[in-house]
This record gives structure tokens, C-alpha cells and sequence, in this order.
């Protein structure tokens, strides 16, 4: 059982997120400083992890690194890391999951923002979970730049105004995602 609290996993979580999408570098580097401060109170540091099928936030003590280096002599426990998949395939197992939450989340876009928000916000949610068994508010840059150039044209049947709207549309379901984690 890893020492760092589910809390506190989904707030570094959330600020990598925040971080990975902020277009000012400067903002961007805030929303790391704060994940940093936020595991050294639990004497934990953090890196990403790039593979072949997307990337991971992985969280693990400081004690077991040495000049920068995780030294696997060190590693007494590796249930203590903690590794949070940021892109890439989402849990197929976790579809009926995926698939709530992402109807929630179209469910208030078209409450709070109209039909045609609400129209883009479900071919979103479609996208998301049958391509990622992903929900909306693990969307990645690239994800959500696949939606709008490749996806929303060829398999939304979208009207003209949707057309129209496409970037809003897709900026208010993603906000209403991380608002409501």
C-alpha cells in the first residue's frame, strides 16, 4: 500500500494534468512546483514515464533516490510507488464507469450550456470511451486534437452551428469533466 494518500494521488494527478495543458510555459512550471511541494510533505518525488502506449505519472519515495537516480537498492517495497496512467488506453474493463461519468458530464453541459454544447459533449463522450475507455477529463491534448480534426467531422454528423461552436463546445464539456472529479 503506497504511503501517499488517494487525496493527495488525485490532487498530483490533477495538477500534472493541469500542467501538461497549460499553453504558458510559466503556468505550466507553477502547476509542477505545486505537485513537487504537495509530495515533498509526504517525501515523495514524481517523473513521467514515457511508453509505446502512453505516458505515466509515476510517484515514489524520495528515500530511494540518490543524485536524481532511483537505486533499486534502495526499493525495499514497490507497492510504496504509486503509477498514474496520464495518456494513452484507458481500463476496457472500466467502460460502464467511463461511460457514467461521461454522461454526467453531457448531461450538465446540456443542462447548463444548451442542445447544440450538449450534441458535441456526447459525440465527445462516444469518442473518449469507445476509441480510449477514457472519460473526458483524462482527454489529452492530442486526444482532444484527434476529436476535433479527425473524429467530430467524419463520425459526429455535426450541424453547422456545431461546426460552428466545436472549440467552445469541447472546452466546456472538459471543464464540467474536471470539475466534477
Amino acid at each position: 500500500m503506497p504511503d501517499l494518500p488517494a487525496d493527495i494521488q488525485d490532487e498530483v494527478e490533477r495538477l500534472t494534468r493541469l500542467a501538461r495543458q497549460a499553453v504558458d510555459e510559466g503556468a505550466a512550471a507553477a502547476y509542477r512546483d505545486q505537485r513537487a511541494a504537495l509530495l515533498a510533505d509526504h517525501d515523495y518525488e514524481a517523473r513521467i514515464r514515457e511508453e509505446d502506449t502512453g505516458d505515466v505519472l509515476v510517484c515514489y519515495p524520495a528515500e530511494w533516490v540518490d543524485d536524481g537516480v532511483i537505486q533499486p537498492e534502495m526499493v525495499e517495497d514497490t507497492d510504496r510507488g504509486v503509477e498514474i496512467r496520464l495518456s494513452g488506453p484507458g481500463d476496457p474493463d472500466e467502460w460502464d464507469e467511463v461511460e457514467e461519468r461521461n454522461r454526467d458530464v453531457v448531461e450538465a453541459v446540456r443542462d447548463d450550456h444548451g442542445e447544440v454544447h450538449g450534441a458535441t459533449a456526447r459525440a465527445l463522450a462516444d469518442f473518449m470511451g469507445n476509441h480510449y475507455a477514457k472519460s473526458i477529463a483524462e482527454a489529452t491534448p492530442a486526444e482532444l486534437a484527434e476529436f476535433r480534426e479527425e473524429y467530430f467531422p467524419r463520425n459526429a454528423w455535426p450541424t453547422d452551428r456545431q461546426r460552428e461552436l466545436l472549440d467552445d463546445s469541447v472546452e466546456l464539456a472538459v471543464k464540467k469533466a474536471d470539475s466534477s472529479r
